[in-house]
């Protein structure tokens, strides 16, 4: 089976260098509370992700980034850390997190952090110190009196600095009784805003990343990087109001104003060249692979390149890509994809040296692959984000093709979703990506033993699971292995990537060096319309000659792996995705495997 053969050539890879290790990666994002409850508390935990590596690194991944584990009231399920030394007890202890670095490893896996640097939990030592003006941690925070009483302030209450507006809705700015005094949070009020003003916060962050850089952590991906400064107080010690975007009267509605003030300022990009200059210097200390960078930028493209760095000094290496997520859905044409997918390469800094692209489908804050461009396209989005040059980042469950699971509001646990109100948060919640794992067909998919979960199971999870795909040959889970593994089989041209479209079919083409062929075209064409369609190949390569095989094919194709086709008369049903190989040496013999 060439199934087999694929997965066997992996470790017959050229190795990657220490430097640039990341470049070609898969990474897969690990939402902790939802992948594996150790003790049947319905919670997920470290102990239960340390008894699934084996599937990570059968999977073909290369390292896993966990949302916050740190310690936290939960009031936004770990976004709100109270801790950054030590770990969330329902999740496990310091110990069982060294056990999980160290079983990694011996897999080949690496662990990245989700870093939180724009706040803290109200519940944070640093919080409570300065609310009470302790000396040293006055300015930890963004403090301000408020307005002289106005018809809109409070009795006996100065009114709020501004009109900025939280994300998760109402006011950004929180009085506290204690200090007598606004502080700004452009979260929950339980998150207050760190002040990158001070550089005691500065130094402060910077030595939680050495923390857990020193641990053995990879690296990091960075929560809420546009959020991270504001604009700085006049002279009169005042923040300006923002401008009403006329796109809602709703003034509690984070889409009330334009954020030109709470965004995006010029002061980010250069903390995130500091937080590299940590990485790279914790490298250039203690030696090992090169520490990385990721960084949750949902920001206008020619601002998302600078975090990449200036040309002069380096920013972060995976400067997070959610095109995929923004810009296309199900009523996206071949044309829509190929063209975001040149839209990011297009803008990307010109020294293709040190930089690569990245590509995401999917996360912890976005309705699943499924559910956004339907069950069709499960296997043609897997295909799409692991054929294309650069970092391929997997939500847990994508693989698999879970989908949203309907949460009602009587169950519905996240904040922004909760704030929202029972008529509106179906249009905020972020709970029907969050579900548990699927990982079986027995009692709670195998995810908990307990009687409850900390969210419901999903109703389909006796045909959707890592068991019944593995068993089955032709399962969503066996095309992205196999993608991983021919990924990890090929070794690409540089910059040899070429992208057409014809008839709602789009094509990638890439050329590489694949075992015994050393002169390959690798085509990954998906049919994202509705109906067949048959491509001749040597119209965009008139060279093209002979017959192309089966690599890798959708669970939806009648084709089998092994299979060839002639270039000429490539058949390809609606919503069917495959990888062909195709010899393009002016001797064509067929590829033998």
């Amino acid at each position: 089976m060439f199934r087999w053969i694929l997965l066997a050539v992996v470790c017959c890879c050229a190795v990657v260098s220490a430097e640039g290790w990341w470049k070609s990666a898969v990474f897969y994002q690990i939402y902790p509370r939802s992948f594996m409850d150790s003790d049947g508390d319905g919670i997920g935990d470290l102990r239960g992700i340390a008894q699934r590596l084996d599937y990570l690194r059968d999977n073909g991944i290369d390292g896993f980034w966990l949302s916050p584990i740190f310690r936290s009231p939960m009031a936004d399920f770990g976004y709100d850390i109270s801790d950054y030394y030590s770990i969330q007890p329902e999740y496990g202890t310091m110990a069982d997190f060294d056990a999980l670095l160290q079983e990694a490893r011996k897999r080949g896996l690496e662990v990245i952090l989700d870093f939180v640097p724009n706040h803290t939990s109200d519940e944070h030592e640093w919080f409570k110190k300065s609310e009470a003006r302790v000396p040293g941690f006055e300015d930890f925070y963004v403090w301000h009196p408020g307005k002289k009483a106005t018809a809109n302030g409070t009795a006996g209450r100065p009114a709020p600095p501004s009109n900025w507006v939280s994300y998760f809705r109402g006011s950004a700015w929180e009085w506290s009784d204690v200090r007598q005094e606004y502080y700004l949070h452009q979260f929950l009020a339980k998150q207050p805003d760190l002040n990158y003003r001070n550089p005691a916060v500065v130094e402060a962050m910077k030595n939680v990343m050495r923390f857990w850089l020193a641990k053995g952590v990879i690296g990091y991906r960075i929560d809420a990087v546009p959020a991270l400064f504001e604009v700085a107080m006049d002279a009169d010690g005042q923040y300006p109001d923002e401008p009403l975007s006329g796109n809602t009267n709703d003034p509690d509605d984070p889409g009330y104003t334009i954020h030109i003030y709470t965004q995006d300022r010029n002061e980010t990009l250069d903390m995130v060249y500091q937080w590299r200059a940590v990485m790279d210097q914790f490298q250039q200390q203690h030696g090992g692979k090169e520490r990385i960078i990721m960084t949750e930028t949902y920001s206008p493209i020619d601002i998302v390149m600078k975090y990449y760095g200036n040309g002069t000094v380096p920013g972060a290496q995976i400067p997070f890509n959610f095109h995929f997520i923004t810009d296309l859905g199900a009523g996206s044409s071949a044309e829509d994809f190929q063209n975001t997918i040149h839209f990011w390469i297009d803008h990307m800094p010109s020294n293709l040296n040190s930089v690569v692209p990245n590509w995401v489908a999917g996360n912890h804050d976005q309705h699943r692959v499924a559910s956004r461009f339907g069950d069709g396209m499960i296997d043609g989005m897997n295909m799409i984000l692991l054929s294309l040059p650069g970092v391929a980042v997997t939500y847990n469950g994508e693989e698999i093709g879970m989908d949203d699971v309907w949460i009602s509001y009587n169950d519905t646990v996240d904040p922004a979703a909760c704030n929202a109100g029972p008529d509106r948060y179906q249009y905020t919640t972020r709970d029907p990506e969050r579900t548990p794992f699927q990982w079986d067909g027995s009692k709670n998919s195998g995810f908990s033993s307990g009687n409850h979960t900390w969210l419901p199971i999903s109703p389909n999870y006796t045909v959707v699971n890592v068991e019944k795909e593995l068993s089955d040959d032709s399962s969503h889970l066996w095309v992205y292995r196999n993608m991983t593994a021919l990924r990890r089989a090929i070794i690409y041209k540089p910059l040899s990537l070429v992208t057409f479209t014809e008839q709602n079919v789009l094509v990638l083409r890439q050329s590489g060096e694949y075992l015994a062929c050393q002169t390959c075209y690798i085509y990954t064409m998906v049919n994202i319309g509705n109906g067949p369609v048959t491509i001749d190949l040597s119209k965009q390569e008139p060279s093209l000659v002979g017959v192309g095989i089966y690599a890798v094919v959708s669970v939806s194709s009648k084709h089998r792996v092994g299979e060839v086709v002639s270039v000429n008369h490539v058949a390809i049903e609606s919503k069917e995705s495959f990888v062909l190989l195709v010899d393009y040496s002016t001797t064509y013999e067929v590829i033998h495997v």
